[in-house]
């Protein structure tokens, strides 16, 4: 007695496998280096090779930011750190949406908004900080602005680059298939072009940052600037590099949402 295999087979080979999607850990590989130079960082400053007054030691880092948590100083700092940076986020990345998507989409507003972003751009806006306190005086706005237009320009570029890139094969497909100019925008322009904005995103959320750490040297009395300029002024080195080391861990988380972000949204995309 035999059994037949008829119809078997084909099932088994029409049935695709499925592929597993595990978590994978970093790899150690990542940390030998940041792990190294803490470790010679700490070598200095034990053998006297690295002065205090130079550069405190990692261990007394650790030390001074568990102090500067536990008086609740840079839990202050942090919220209102977090707050300018929203703010000028948020008006930033609208702008540059908004520019990017006029240039980008029609060829009159690529001719009259292109050529001022652009001039605007080859500015150092760091440099702009001078004209912005006698605009907006030495408060909240004079920090908010300077992050909102060193966020507006990546994003902007981005934008504008992603939306005239998208590939004309795709858009003349949708045309020939009946799409309407706002069909083929929300199916063809604005999916294509999401990969690149997304990168500006990135990019901009860096350079918010950036200019966050310069625009709270500027007469600020809170946010962790005020903070490391005033360990500045006591000499506190340990403090200074808590400050910096709260921005960097902020710049790298932000960066890590993107990511995740982008990871969710072009799911389409062949990997």
């Amino acid at each position: 007695m035999s059994i037949s295999t008829t119809g078997v087979l084909p099932r088994a080979e029409t049935a695709a496998p499925k592929r597993a999607h595990r978590w994978r850990a970093p790899s150690l590989r990542r940390w030998i280096s940041p792990v190294a130079l803490v470790a010679a960082w700490q070598l200095a400053s034990s053998t006297g090779a690295l002065p205090p007054d130079k550069l405190s030691s990692p261990w007394t880092v650790l030390q001074a930011g568990v102090d500067v948590a536990r008086s609740g100083e840079l839990g202050s700092a942090f919220v209102v750190s977090l707050g300018r940076v929203g703010a000028g986020f948020a008006l930033g990345a609208i702008a540059g949406l908004l520019l990017g998507a006029v240039a980008g989409l029609s060829r009159w507003g690529e001719a009259l908004v292109d050529p001022p972003v652009q001039m605007l751009r080859t500015l150092p806006f760091l440099g702009l900080i001078p004209l912005f306190i006698l605009w907006f005086g030495i408060g909240e706005e004079t920090k908010i602005f300077l992050v909102a237009l060193g966020v507006a320009f990546p994003l902007y570029l981005n934008v504008h680059s992603g939306i005239r890139t998208a590939d004309p094969q795709l858009v003349e497909a949708s045309r020939a298939l009946g799409f309407t100019r706002a069909e083929r925008l929300w199916h063809v322009v604005l999916p294509g072009a999401l990969p690149q904005a997304l990168v500006g995103l990135r990019q901009s959320l860096g350079v918010a940052w950036l200019a966050l750490i310069v625009g709270e040297t500027v007469n600020a009395d809170a946010g962790i600037g005020y903070l490391i300029n005033n360990a500045r002024e006591f000499l506190r080195t340990d403090v200074v590099v808590v400050g910096l080391v709260v921005y960097a861990v902020l710049g790298l988380v932000t960066d890590a949402l993107v990511r995740l972000l982008e990871r969710r949204a072009l799911r389409w995309r062949a990997r």
